[in-house]
C-alpha cells in the first residue's frame, strides 16, 4: 500500500514519474530485453525489490526468461541470469561494462581515491598490491595465525553445550581476518575498538545505500562517524610502523604492504588510503567467509552422513599433526563442502555493472537482444547456481556434484559463480577457501555437532545472506 509517510514510498514515485515520461516520450530501443512492471504502478518495481530482490529476481525469470529489465529509482536494471546470458557480462571488458558506476555507493565506507572511486590506473595498482597480500607463501604463513585463533576462541565453549552457530563464526572470522590483514599489534591491542566501528560501517550499507548512500537516515550517520574514527585508529599504528621499519621488516600482514606500497609515480598511500583498503578488504573478507564458514557448518551437521566423511578425510590427513597449508590442498572433500555452499547461498546474490555502450546478449533459446547503453546490467550467483539445467537436484547440498566423473560446474561457462567470475573475479578467492577450510577443519577436529533446530532459510533481505534467525547446534567434544 502506498504511504506518503515512507520516505522510500515517496521516492519512489518521483523517480517512477520520471521513468514513465521518459519512456512515453523516448521509450527503448526495440531491440531492449522485456521490461518488467510488478504490483501497483510507479512504485511497485521499488516495493519488490527493497523487499526481496532474491524473489523479484526469481519471479521474473520465471515469466520472461533469462534477460529482463526492471525500472528502479530512475535506473533501468537489465538483469541477465543463467549462464548462457551472464556469459556476455563476465566477459566484456571496462570499456562495454563498468564497475565504478554502479559501485559508488561503498565510497562512504571505503573512502575517496580508493578501488571504485580511483582513476582506472591507481585502481589496478591497488589491486595489485592487494593479490600480493594474498599470494600462496602469504596464504602459508595465515593457516597458524588462524588454527592459533580457532583454537583460543573454542576453549571458550568448553567440553559441550548449544551455540548461535551464526554469531559465533561471525565473531571468530573477524578475528581471523584482523590477525592476517591488520597485523599482531592491531589484532592484540586495538581489536575491539576496530570491531565495534566495523558494526558501524557494516550496518551504513543497506539497499537503500545502493540508491541514496547520502541520505541522512542514522544507519549512514553512524556510518560516517565510525568512518573519520577508524582513520584515526589506524593512523596510530602507520605513525608507530614507519617510525621503526626496521621492526616491521618481516610483518606478513596486508596493513604492512598498503604501508609499504608504491604507486608508479613515486607516491605512497595516505592514512586515509590506507584505512580504507584495509577496509575494504575486511569488508570483502568478513562477510563472505564468515556465511559461508556458516552455512558449510549447517549443512555438514544436518547432513550426517557427508559429516561422517568429512571428518574421516580430516583424520586420514591431518591426524595428529598440526594443521598446515599443504594439508588444506589434499582436503577435496571439505573444499568441495566449501564450494556447494557457496553454490547454494552465494553471499552476494548480485554482481553489477554499467553498460558504457549497446551490449547484444543472446539466450540458449536462440532469443537475441541489445542492452542499451546507459543501463545498470546485473547478473544472480544465487538464482543462476540453483537452475536445474545447470545444476541437477539443485536445491540439495551435494558436495560430489563438483567430484572427478561428474564436475557440473565445468559443463557451462561460468555456471558456478561462488566469487564470481572472469576479469572481476574475486581477488580473495584462494584466502577465503583457506580461511574457511581452516576454520571448519579445526571445529571437526576438535567436536561432534548435531543440529538443535531445522536448517534455516537464508536471509534474503540482507545485503550479504546469511542465514534468518539464531541457527542454533550442540557440540560435544569428540570421542577419541
Amino acid at each position: 500500500m502506498l504511504d506518503l509517510s515512507n520516505p522510500l514510498h515517496v521516492a519512489g514515485v518521483g523517480a517512477g514519474v520520471v521513468i514513465l515520461l521518459g519512456m512515453l516520450l523516448f521509450g527503448r530501443p526495440k531491440a531492449s530485453p522485456p521490461s518488467v512492471s510488478i504490483g501497483l504502478p510507479v512504485i511497485g518495481n521499488i516495493i519488490a525489490f527493497v523487499k526481496s530482490p532474491i524473489n523479484l529476481m526469481r519471479e521474473c525469470y520465471e515469466k520472461y526468461g533469462a534477460a529482463y529489465t526492471v525500472s528502479i529509482f530512475g535506473q533501468n536494471l537489465t538483469f541477465l541470469i543463467g549462464p548462457d546470458v551472464s556469459e556476455a557480462f563476465f566477459r566484456a571488458n571496462d570499456d562495454t561494462l563498468s564497475q565504478p558506476e554502479v559501485y559508488g555507493f561503498v565510497k562512504p565506507v571505503f573512502g575517496a581515491d580508493v578501488v571504485y572511486d580511483a582513476p582506472p590506473a591507481i585502481r589496478r595498482q591497488q589491486m595489485q598490491h592487494m593479490s600480493k597480500g594474498l599470494r600462496k607463501e602469504r596464504l602459508q604463513s595465515y593457516v597458524p595465525k588462524i588454527v592459533k585463533e580457532t583454537e583460543a576462541f573454542l576453549q571458550g565453549w568448553g567440553d559441550s553445550g548449544e551455540v548461535d552457530i551464526l554469531q559465533a563464526l561471525s565473531d571468530l572470522t573477524i578475528l581471523t581476518a584482523s590477525r592476517c590483514l591488520h597485523g599482531d599489534d592491531v589484532r592484540e591491542n586495538m581489536f575491539k575498538e576496530v570491531s565495534h566501528l566495523y558494526h558501524d560501517l557494516d550496518q551504513g550499507i543497506t539497499p537503500l545505500s545502493v540508491f541514496m548512500p547520502n541520505a541522512p537516515v542514522p544507519s549512514h550517520l553512524k556510518r560516517d562517524a565510525a568512518r573519520k574514527e577508524m582513520v584515526k585508529l589506524f593512523s596510530k599504528v602507520i605513525e608507530a610502523r614507519r617510525a621503526d621499519p626496521e621492526k616491521c621488516k618481516n610483518n606478513t600482514d596486508i596493513l604492512q604492504v598498503f604501508i609499504d606500497m608504491k604507486y608508479k609515480d613515486g607516491s605512497s598511500n595516505t592514512d586515509d588510503q590506507i584505512t580504507g583498503l584495509l577496509i575494504a578488504l575486511l569488508f570483502a573478507g568478513q562477510h563472505t567467509s564468515s556465511i559461508t564458514s556458516t552455512w558449510t557448518s549447517l549443512f555438514l551437521i544436518h547432513n550426517p552422513d557427508v559429516m561422517k566423511r568429512a571428518m574421516a578425510e580430516v583424520d586420514a590427513t591431518v591426524g595428529a599433526d598440526e594443521l598446515t597449508f599443504e594439508h588444506l590442498q589434499q582436503l577435496d572433500l571439505v573444499h568441495n563442502c566449501v564450494k556447494e555452499a557457496l553454490r547454494l547461498h552465494p553471499p552476494l546474490i548480485m554482481l553489477m555493472r554499467k553498460a558504457k555502450k549497446d551490449v547484444p546478449v543472446k539466450t540458449d533459446s536462440g532469443k537475441e537482444f541489445v542492452i542499451p547503453k546507459g543501463d545498470t546490467v546485473i547478473t544472480s550467483p544465487a538464482v543462476a547456481q540453483r537452475l536445474p539445467h545447470v545444476f541437477s537436484n539443485p536445491d540439495k547440498f551435494d558436495p560430489d556434484r563438483f567430484a572427478p566423473g561428474r564436475e557440473e560446474d565445468k559443463k557451462w561457462p561460468f555456471a558456478y559463480l561462488g566469487f564470481g567470475g572472469g576479469m572481476h573475479a574475486c581477488m580473495g578467492q584462494q584466502f577465503g577457501f583457506m580461511q574457511v577450510k581452516t576454520i571448519v577443519t579445526t571445529l571437526l577436529r576438535k567436536y561432534e555437532f548435531e543440529p538443535v533446530d531445522p536448517l534455516p532459510e537464508a536471509d534474503y533481505t540482507a545485503m550479504v545472506v546469511g542465514p534468518k534467525g539464531t541457527p542454533r547446534v550442540r557440540y560435544r567434544l569428540r570421542r577419541s
